[in-house]
């Protein structure tokens, strides 16, 4: 008679990892007590643990090409529920006291931003790829022309003060200031579909196009890079983007957003994609659009990016054993939306210089929690 395989798989939601074994050699039916079969003796030495992501149950937030280029993505609602179910997107019980009470842990040797210069690109070409139209919304270039602006030297951004980085025996910590060093808007045309978004059929451009836009930006404007500098390029409505050319992680699929970086001219450049904001995929619940205007609904991604740029911005810096940066483990997450604007009713999440906007919360090692502003 032939031997039986026992097969089992048990899920640990709260580590995140997933544990599988496939013993052999069980005897055959008849021994052992009625209507049972017999394992062969084993402990929880013998499981082996596997990540949930290495095993493609949950899409992961850092992408690497061959060429050892990274991104890290802001994930959809969708893929931080998906992540939070086996644990990857929670924060450990409350510590809090010091920068590293909480889930961030300092990667020896990783940089930050000492602080932040915000350069704004905005790419309006006349038509999409397909030859379909574009454009962005009434307020969108206003909303998110004053919303980057807004952040350094701000409480927001003040979060991110009690991170630091430890280089050469020397520590120092980012610093909330910083301003709109400029603006530019492309109305250059696309160039070809690089890649392959559903939620954007024949309209779609890849990390590398992206690369390529922002240096020509800079080099349009005599910009440079820099470690104190970042980058963040807009685009207009109907156009998607992903990773690479093999479409393995795309807009409102995956991400609504991502921060990385490359070297242009001998120096650092510091870069965020940000599509164009979409109520598919990239619209949690509960999200409001304080302004009355869909560039609202892109303001807490780049709040997001800014503030995992400051903290993480070569990608080897503050992260938890999950890979979750500052903004993921507060991912639209609003808190109690306490600003009102008078204008509409409409709830948010922070007012300033008389504008309101709906960020996110971002991370705290020193409270171990989602805070709206810091330290």
């Amino acid at each position: 008679m032939k031997a039986l395989v026992l097969a089992s798989c048990l899920v640990i939601g709260g580590a995140g990892v997933a544990w599988a074994q496939t013993p052999a050699g069980s005897p055959p039916i008849g021994h052992g007590p009625p209507n049972s079969i017999a394992a062969p003796a084993m402990s929880l030495k013998d499981l082996k643990p596997q990540p949930a992501e290495a095993l493609g149950l949950v899409p992961k937030l850092t992408l690497s090409d061959s060429s050892g280029h990274a991104i890290h993505i802001m994930p959809t609602p969708a893929v931080a529920a998906q992540r939070a179910k086996y644990g990857l997107g929670v924060p450990p019980a409350p510590g809090g006291g010091s920068p590293t009470a909480g889930a961030l842990i300092y990667h020896t040797g990783g940089s930050v931003m000492p602080y932040q210069l915000v350069y704004l690109i905005f790419w309006a070409p006349a038509h999409l790829q397909n030859g379909g139209a574009t454009g962005f919304s009434p307020l969108y270039g206003t909303i998110n022309y004053l919303h980057p602006a807004w952040i350094p030297s701000n409480s927001l951004l003040n979060i991110a003060t009690q991170y630091y980085q430890t280089i050469g025996g020397v520590t120092s910590y980012v610093i909330n200031t910083g301003y709109l060093a400029g603006v530019y808007v492309d109305q250059g045309a696309l160039p070809a579909s690089g890649c392959t978004d559903t939620q954007t059929p024949g309209n779609c451009i890849t990390d590398a196009q992206i690369q390529t836009e922002v240096a020509h930006a800079m080099a349009v404007n005599g910009w440079t890079g820099g470690m104190n500098k970042i980058f963040i390029l807009f685009t207009s409505s109907g156009e998607g983007s992903c990773f690479d050319s093999g479409s393995s992680s795309c807009a409102y699929t995956q991400y609504c957003a991502y921060h990385g970086n490359f070297s242009s001219g001998g120096s650092t450049v510091i870069y965020a994609n940000e599509p164009y904001a979409s109520a598919v995929g990239c619209l949690a619940g509960g999200q409001t659009s304080p302004n009355g205007d869909v560039g609202d609904y892109v303001t807490t991604s780049t709040s997001h990016e800014m503030l995992e740029s400051a903290t993480d911005p070569l990608l080897n810096a503050w992260f938890d054993s999950s890979g979750n940066e500052i903004g993921d483990l507060c991912n639209f997450n609003f808190g109690a939306n306490s600003w009102t604007n008078p204008a509409n009713s409409i709830h948010a999440s922070q007012f300033n210089n008389g504008w309101y906007w709906e960020d996110q919360m971002e991370y705290s090692n020193h409270t171990a929690s989602c805070v709206p502003s810091g330290p």
